[in-house]
């Protein structure tokens, strides 16, 4: 089944082309809750920018108090996403 494409507008807006409505990131976290599968593509450039915009939902979630990672999934390996930054940080910089 081809995943639902969800268009970003240099306005800012994401547009669901299924349901041919404007859709916030609350309706996006709604997707993932349900397993729907989804793409979301810049509407100017066509790249695929849904990494972007899922760490945008992580992120409103946090300044909301409603952490996604509790504290004890952390503290199985707290090191886990500083390491995962730091590889990813060391690529970019080393491209530069």
């Amino acid at each position: 089944m081809k995943p639902r494409t969800i268009k970003k507008y240099p306005n800012r807006r994401l547009y669901d082309t299924e349901e041919s409505r404007y859709i916030t990131l609350a309706d996006i976290r709604r997707l993932v809750l349900e397993r729907i599968d989804f793409v979301v593509i810049d509407k100017k450039s066509e790249e695929d920018i849904t990494r972007s915009i899922l760490l945008q939902v992580i992120s409103e979630q946090e300044e909301a108090g409603e952490p996604l990672f509790s504290r004890d999934f952390l503290s199985l390996r707290p090191s886990a996403l500083t390491e995962r930054c730091r590889a990813s940080s060391a690529a970019t910089w080393s491209r530069a």
